[in-house]
C-alpha cells in the first residue's frame, strides 16, 4: 500500500519530463504542472484576462449579501476557501521555494496566481450553476462531484443516474486528500509549539483535537468560527509584514531587484539554476492557491448570489489573497533579513530566525502562533469541503458525515504525535487526482462559465 502511494505520488508530482538548459541546468516538468499551467493560460485567454480586467468587480462582488439565513454570503464563501488556501504552504512552502529556487521563485508564484485566478473563476462559477439544496446543513452544496455528474447526465440525454464514475473518483480523492492533510496540520502545529515553547507534542495534540472536535461536531459552527478567525489571522500577518517593510524601506528596491534578476535567470542561467527558480515558484504557487484542484468550488457552491459569475469573481480574488498577498508577506519577511542570518537554515527554522531578526524573541512566538492558526483554519475548512463529497457518496445521513469527521479527528491526533511520510504523500496524491478529474471536465464545461460571465457583464451595462 505504501509502495503504491509513493509510486502514484512520484508519477503526479515528480519530474516526468526533463528539459536541458544552457549552463548545465535542467527544467523538470511534472504531470500536474503540464496540466495546470496550460489550463491557466487557456482560461485567462478565454476570459479575456479576467484577473486584470475585472479586478474591481472581484472586490465589489464580496459585498453582496444573502437572503436565506442558512446559506453563505459571497464573503463567507471566500472566508472558507481562504481558510484552506492560507495554510502551511504560505509559510513553510514559500520558505522552501526560496531556499531551493532563490528569490526569483516569488515572481513565478505571482505569475502562477494570475493564471490560476482565471481557472478559479471557471470552476467556482460552474459550482454555482450546478449547486443543489442541502437538506442536512441547510443552504446549498455542490462542487466538482456535482457539476461533473450534471455534465455526464446531459451527455446521456438527460438520463438520471445515482452515481457517475468520474464524480465518485473525484469525491473519493478529495476525502483521501483531506485525511492526509489532517495529519500534516497537527504535525506542523505540534512541531512549531515544541520549537517555540518546548511543549511536548502530546499536550498540544490533545488541545488541538478537543478544540477541533468542539467546532466540527457541531452542526454549523464551522463557518461562524472561520468568519472570525480568517480575517484576524490574515490581517495580523499582513499588518506585521507592513510594519517590517516600513522599518526596512530602504532595502525594498534591492529586494525587488533581486526577485526580478533571479526570476529571469540573469545570474541563474550561467549556474544552471534557472529551472529550479522557475519550477519551485510554479509548483509552490499551484500547491498554495489550489486553483484547478476542485477544492474551493465546494465552498463556492454553498454561497447565495444573484448571479453565478459573482461567486466566480470572489473565488478568483481568493487566489490573489493567498499568493499575491500572504505568500508575498512571507517572502518579504525572509528577503528583508540579512542573508548571513538565514544562511544554512531551512523550513520553519529559517522563517523563525528571520522573524527574530525583525522583532526579537516575540518573532519566534508570533511565527508559531501564526502557523498554528493557519493550519487549524485549514483543518476546519477542509471538513466543510468534505460535507458535499460525503453526501454525494453516501447520501443524506448524519452517521456518514459524523463518521468522516471522527476519522479526520483521529488523523489529526495521530499526526500530532508522529509524522508518517506516506500519509503526507496520500494528501498530495489526493489533491493530484482531484486536479486531474476536475480539469478533465473544466475544458468542455467552461463555455457555461463564460456564458455566465457574459450575462454578468450585460447586466452591468443595463444597470
Amino acid at each position: 500500500m505504501v509502495w503504491l502511494i509513493e509510486t502514484v505520488y512520484n508519477l503526479l508530482w515528480g519530474d516526468l519530463f526533463v528539459i536541458p538548459l544552457p549552463g548545465g541546468g535542467s527544467l523538470g516538468l511534472s504531470i500536474l504542472v503540464l496540466l495546470l499551467i496550460p489550463a491557466g493560460v487557456f482560461f485567462t485567454i478565454r476570459t479575456r484576462f479576467l484577473p486584470v480586467r475585472m479586478f474591481p468587480d472581484m472586490v465589489k462582488a464580496m459585498t453582496e449579501g444573502k437572503k436565506q439565513h442558512d446559506s453563505l454570503s459571497s464573503l463567507q464563501s471566500l472566508m472558507v476557501s481562504t481558510a484552506t488556501r492560507v495554510g502551511m504552504g504560505n509559510l513553510v512552502g514559500v520558505v522552501a521555494a526560496i531556499s531551493a529556487g532563490g528569490a526569483g521563485a516569488i515572481f513565478w508564484m505571482w505569475v502562477t496566481a494570475l493564471l490560476g485566478s482565471s481557472t478559479a473563476f471557471v470552476e467556482a462559477t460552474l459550482a454555482q450553476l450546478h449547486k443543489e439544496k442541502d437538506p442536512l446543513y441547510g443552504g446549498y452544496r455542490g462542487g466538482p462531484a456535482y457539476y461533473i455528474h450534471h455534465y455526464v447526465e446531459q451527455k446521456r440525454g438527460g438520463k438520471k443516474k445515482r452515481y457517475c464514475i468520474l464524480s465518485v473518483l473525484f469525491a473519493l480523492s478529495g476525502l483521501l486528500c483531506w485525511c492526509g492533510i489532517s495529519q500534516v496540520v497537527s504535525n506542523s502545529v505540534t512541531s512549531a509549539f515544541y520549537n517555540a515553547f518546548s511543549i511536548p507534542p502530546i499536550y498540544t495534540t490533545v488541545v488541538l483535537v478537543v478544540l477541533a472536535a468542539v467546532i466540527v461536531l457541531r452542526k454549523n459552527a464551522t463557518v461562524k468560527v472561520l468568519d472570525i478567525m480568517v480575517p484576524i489571522m490574515a490581517g495580523c500577518y499582513f499588518a506585521l509584514t507592513i510594519f517590517i517593510i516600513l522599518t526596512n524601506l530602504g532595502q525594498l528596491p534591492a529586494v525587488f531587484t533581486r526577485i526580478f534578476e533571479e526570476a529571469f535567470g540573469i545570474r541563474q542561467v550561467a549556474a544552471g539554476g534557472f529551472g529550479a527558480v522557475l519550477m519551485n515558484g510554479v509548483k509552490r504557487g499551484l500547491f498554495s492557491n489550489e486553483a484547478g484542484s476542485g477544492s474551493a468550488p465546494c465552498a463556492a457552491a454553498a454561497a447565495e448570489s444573484s448571479q453565478p459569475a459573482k461567486i466566480g469573481l470572489v473565488q478568483a480574488l481568493g487566489v490573489f489573497i493567498d499568493t499575491i498577498i500572504i505568500c508575498s508577506c512571507t517572502a518579504m519577511i525572509m528577503l528583508l533579513a540579512p542573508q548571513h542570518i538565514t544562511d544554512g537554515l531551512t523550513g520553519m527554522d529559517l522563517l523563525q530566525e528571520a522573524m527574530k531578526y525583525h522583532i526579537g524573541e516575540a518573532g519566534v512566538i508570533f511565527t508559531a502562533a501564526t502557523l498554528a492558526m493557519f493550519s487549524f483554519s485549514t483543518f476546519i475548512g477542509i471538513l466543510f469541503y468534505a460535507r458535499s463529497n460525503v453526501a454525494y457518496l453516501f447520501g443524506d445521513k448524519w452517521c456518514f458525515q459524523t463518521a468522516y469527521k471522527i476519522l479526520a479527528l483521529v488523523m489529526l491526533f495521530v499526526g500530532g504525535l508522529a509524522a508518517y511520510t506516506f500519509v503526507w504523500d496520500l494528501g498530495d496524491v489526493g489533491v493530484g487526482l482531484m486536479t486531474i478529474f476536475n480539469l478533465m471536465i473544466l475544458y468542455p464545461m467552461s463555455g457555461q462559465a463564460l456564458k455566465a460571465l457574459e450575462e454578468y457583464q450585460q447586466s452591468k451595462k443595463q444597470a
